[in-house]
């Protein structure tokens, strides 16, 4: 029985195969004793093989290394590892060790590094070290969703760079060095417990300051993001580069481009994969998508959007099982799909549509020859499918609806937002549907105030069908104000008196009939709006 109580800081998964133990030394090596980290090392090991692991880390690290035992408390300033034959988790700060059946395919990395991330969340750091296989990087795209840093070791310094390289193809990677570097990254971290959210950097006063300065630079307001999420990740970024205050690291960003770029992809949280929730897109394939299908007359084109689309994976997923679901009615394929972010870089990613084996792993073999075409530089998107996608930039908070669509994903974007803005861009979705269009959103979302507006197909996976096609007006004209200011402060806009919906829908009625196809832009040439069956 362990009485000692477990660490309340970071906890260090590192994760390591072929060639791992040189790097495991010089990481040690330039680690101090005393980060107030604790360190879990998971390798690959054959049952048979008796581990001189602990011995030879110990001439590295003054710190304790032992061999972890069952519901064993992880404790700053140790180092576990893994005993053969075991698979290992971590679970209230507890490692939690099962027995390994001998002929079962494992990947005792990816189980470690999931766990950690459900365990500590913000406070798990994954270290991806030489290997000559892909564990890992399936665990390391759960670390960086929770909000965790993710490190590994470059290809070029790794003995085998399978793993590092396999880790960094997922886009989840936050810095890449040689093993003595990382230490230093690590060092940087300043040590902290659990930040309750009122004591977040929200209440900082240079908050204010950073998020205008993001908004100058990118065009997005984070003020309306959750303030404990952004906070938190704005907290991380200022570990990394050692700045001793918000202050500091607001004069930092202000001569670093480049951090002031990886600040801004972190507050994006744009970590996605193929056909994600399986399940969920099982219930798509064999009852939604058919529907949907079946109700289109022969001459429409179904259309789909895509709101948040990342670097793509979801959207092209979305677009087999639709080419699918045509093809099995023995229809001509007629779909249009648009897909959305605000982030540019990814957009470009998606538009490329080239992939590596890693992000594959979810696409069956049949999809695979169906869908892509094998490159030297990995997996391409198919001429045919890859047409049927129009990748564009348009921010959800503030950008006019794409309307008349048959079916909207949303995934794992809302969950960021604070109560208003999710409210706002839910409203704009409803608008956006047409009568009986399908709303797809993330595990953790739900319309919240406007549930009554739609029916739900599946609870568990938020699968909703639109109920009706009242327009919620008030809503939907909101983002127009916040679109034509042109730099809004971040404090709260002077309320304005309300248009009498039944007024604004006589002008759309009026502008249909009478006036010619057209688009409403600002000074930017930025999409506002559309009036008379413009698309």
């Amino acid at each position: 029985m362990f009485e000692d109580k477990p660490t309340g800081g970071r906890i260090v998964g590192i994760g390591t195969s072929a060639g791992g133990l040189e790097a495991l030394e010089q990481l040690f090596d330039a680690l101090p004793p005393d980060t107030g980290m604790a360190f879990v090392v998971v390798q690959h090991l054959s049952p048979d093989f008796r581990s001189l692991m602990d011995e030879l880390i110990s001439r590295h690290s003054e710190m304790p290394v032992v061999i972890a035992e069952d519901n064993m408390p992880v404790r700053a300033n140790h180092i576990y590892l893994m005993p053969p034959r075991k698979q290992m988790i971590i679970r209230d700060r507890h490692l939690v060790l099962t027995d390994k059946e001998p002929q079962a395919f494992t990947l005792p990395i990816d189980t470690f590094f999931r766990s950690l991330a459900q365990d500590v969340g913000e406070q798990a750091v994954a270290i991806v070290l030489s290997g000559s296989v892909s564990d890992g990087s399936r665990g390391v795209v759960e670390i960086k969703r929770a909000g965790g840093l993710v490190l590994a070791e470059t290809a070029a310094s790794a003995k085998f760079d399978s793993m590092p390289l396999s880790a960094a193809a997922t886009g989840a990677v936050d810095h890449s060095y040689p093993p003595c570097d990382l230490a230093r990254v690590l060092c940087g971290l300043a040590p902290r417990e659990v930040v309750p959210e009122d004591e977040a950097l929200s209440d900082d006063p240079a908050m204010d300051a950073l998020l205008r300065h993001l908004r100058d630079h990118f065009g997005i307001d984070f003020s309306l993001y959750k303030t404990t999420t952004v906070g938190r990740r704005i907290q991380r970024r200022a570990d990394l580069v050692r700045a001793q205050s918000l202050a500091a690291y607001v004069d930092h960003l202000r001569g670093d481009p480049d951090e002031l770029n990886a600040l801004y992809q972190d507050l994006l949280i744009g970590v996605t994969q193929f056909f994600r929730d399986p399940e969920a897109f099982e219930r798509l394939e064999t009852e939604v998508i058919p529907s949907l299908i079946d109700k289109l007359p022969a001459d429409e084109e179904l259309r789909v959007w895509v709101a948040g689309c990342a670097t793509g994976e979801e959207a092209y997923s979305l677009a087999m099982l639709f080419c699918e679901g045509f093809s099995a009615r023995n229809r001509q394929v007629r779909l249009k799909m648009l897909a959305t972010d605000v982030h540019q870089a990814s957009l470009e990613h998606a538009g490329a549509g080239i992939y590596g084996e890693v992000q594959l792993q979810f696409v069956s073999p049949r999809r695979l020859e169906r869908f892509f075409t094998k490159r030297s530089s990995g997996y391409q998107i198919s001429h045919d499918l890859r047409q049927m996608i129009v990748f564009a930039r348009h921010n959800v908070t503030k950008d006019a609806p794409f309307t008349k669509m048959h079916f909207i994903s949303c995934r794992n974007l809302l969950i960021y937002f604070q109560p208003q803005p999710q409210r706002t861009v839910v409203s704009l979705f409803h608008f956006g549907l047409a009568s009986g269009g399908v709303l797809f959103l993330g595990a953790s979302e739900t319309p919240g105030a406007l549930a009554d507006e739609f029916v739900s197909i599946d609870d568990h996976w938020k699968i909703y069908r639109k109920r009706r096609d009242v327009q919620l007006l008030s809503q939907i004209r909101l983002p127009l104000h916040r679109q034509i200011t042109q730099r809004p402060a971040l404090i709260d806009l002077p309320r304005t008196h309300a248009p009498d919906p039944l007024v604004l829908g006589t002008y759309d009625q009026l502008l249909d009939r009478f006036m010619p196809p057209g688009f409403l832009i600002d000074e930017d040439c930025v999409l506002i709006g559309s009036f008379a069956g413009a698309e």
